[in-house]
């Protein structure tokens, strides 16, 4: 199979990249960093005989949403868009990796088939970007399978997320924490990078367009990751929550992972204990 990738050098495409690069797929490589923007069509359109485009390239750092919206909006828009058009050129596939979209949980365990909600300028591009997948899909029969991973970490993230910050924080003795209340379902990028194995392994020739949570159907406080953190330690770490709350933030996310569980037989295998320990100390 002739896979293009984009996004290879970012979080979950490093770890991709690793294991892909092991099988004997062809792999076409794209990323900003070798000289290719993906939301210029002129730029991608001449990729031919592919099989699978796997779409990891996007921006997804919520603050800077409200900062740049347009340049969010713009970016996550145009590049998934591109990718939709080059699968229809090569009658190929898309992988494409959304979001956490539900807001405000009505209920928990979150399945896929709870109404969406956008909640910030991030979540909303990925509103739109899946909107534009179900329209390919629709008109010009393009197998979809999308992604919606609740929150992922592990080593090699982008230090301003939550989870390396508090890793860098302990490292130097000291925890300072904005709000500790919400609670998320984390799930490790191996385990994520085994689903995208897991899809790509599968005899499934649907043309439909199907969804997929991303998760570990577990939920833990940023206090509670805390505490976790420093059970590693013999020393006390000072802690220090400031009680700054965010805008428009959810306090608990619980992921249904049984639909992927049961069409894909995927699993979660890395607990957050195991990955924080990973993080910590290899």
């Amino acid at each position: 199979m002739k896979i293009l990738i984009t996004g290879y050098c970012g979080f979950i495409g490093s770890y991709l990249f690793k294991r892909l690069n092991q099988t004997e797929h062809e792999l076409e490589l794209v990323d900003i960093t070798n000289g290719v923007d993906i939301c210029d069509w002129q730029q991608v359109k001449h990729y031919d005989k592919i099989d699978l485009i796997i779409h990891l390239a996007n921006l997804s750092y919520i603050p800077a949403s409200y900062e740049e919206p347009k340049r969010f909006y713009e970016t996550n828009y145009l590049s998934t868009l591109n990718m939709l058009e080059l699968c229809k050129l090569n009658g190929a596939k898309l992988l494409f990796f959304s979001s956490y979209m539900y807001g405000q949980p009505q209920y928990q365990p979150i399945d896929e088939n709870h109404p969406i909600q956008a909640y910030n300028p991030y979540s909303q591009s990925k509103v739109i970007c899946e909107s534009l997948c179900e329209g390919y899909n629709r008109d010009f029969n393009i197998p979809v399978t999308i992604f919606r991973p609740f929150n992922i970490y592990g080593n090699g993230q982008n230090p301003d997320f939550l989870i390396p910050t508090i890793i860098n924080q302990v490292r130097k003795g000291k925890i300072i924490i904005k709000d500790d209340r919400p609670k998320r379902d984390y799930i490790h990028v191996e385990d994520i990078t085994r689903a995208i194995i897991a899809t790509i392994e599968s005899k499934n020739e649907s043309k439909m367009i199907e969804k997929y949570n991303l998760g570990t159907g577990i939920s833990y406080s940023v206090k509670e990751i805390v505490e976790i953190v420093q059970s590693f330690f013999n020393s006390d770490i000072e802690y220090i929550c400031t009680h700054e709350l965010r805008q428009n933030e959810v306090l608990d996310t619980v992921a249904d992972i049984s639909k992927i569980k049961n069409e894909l037989n995927w699993k979660p295998e890395i607990s957050l204990k195991e990955g924080l320990h990973r993080m910590l100390f290899t």
